[in-house]
């Protein structure tokens, strides 16, 4: 695949299922136990979604595979630097699916070889008008020809 231009809208992804043993292992693993999360029968009779929800976080990690999946190997270097813009403007509901999408937003040269680019990824849940999570990634990318000599 070649890389993407500046405006390009990658997508969607496979719809992926969001199961309860994912939230559990990312609670387990965030420390995050809050009760609308990991407790089916206290999230059945007290959360106003009827049911447990994914960690908003758990969400936005999933970017990271959908990124994958979007772009797959194209020869290069990429650093996570994290994220400008992060929203989780809907809940993703244990069972439900979600995907996403990808836009290339900006890509300016950051020295030496590398490029600084912000990805917005969308990722919307199966029957929902609202997104589960709308961020804008940023990473800087290392060209396949790899670092300029000495």
């Amino acid at each position: 695949m070649a890389l993407p231009a500046v405006g390009d809208v990658l997508g969607p992804t496979a719809w992926r299922t969001v199961t309860k043993e994912d939230v559990d292992t990312f609670a387990r693993l965030a420390g995050d136990h809050q009760w609308i999360h990991v407790d089916v029968e206290r999230a059945r009779r007290e959360s106003p979604f009827g049911q447990t929800i994914a960690h908003g976080t758990l969400t936005l990690a999933m970017v990271d595979g959908f990124r994958d999946e979007l772009l797959g190997d194209l020869g290069v270097i990429g650093l996570n630097l994290g994220y400008d813009r992060v929203r989780f403007p809907a809940p993703v509901r244990v069972g439900r699916r979600v995907r996403a999408t990808m836009e290339l937003v900006s890509a300016e040269p950051a020295g030496e070889g590398w490029t600084r680019v912000v990805q917005r990824f969308t990722v919307e849940v199966e029957g929902e008008a609202r997104p589960a999570c709308v961020a804008d990634s940023v990473i800087r990318v290392l060209g396949p020809q790899g670092p300029p000599p000495g």
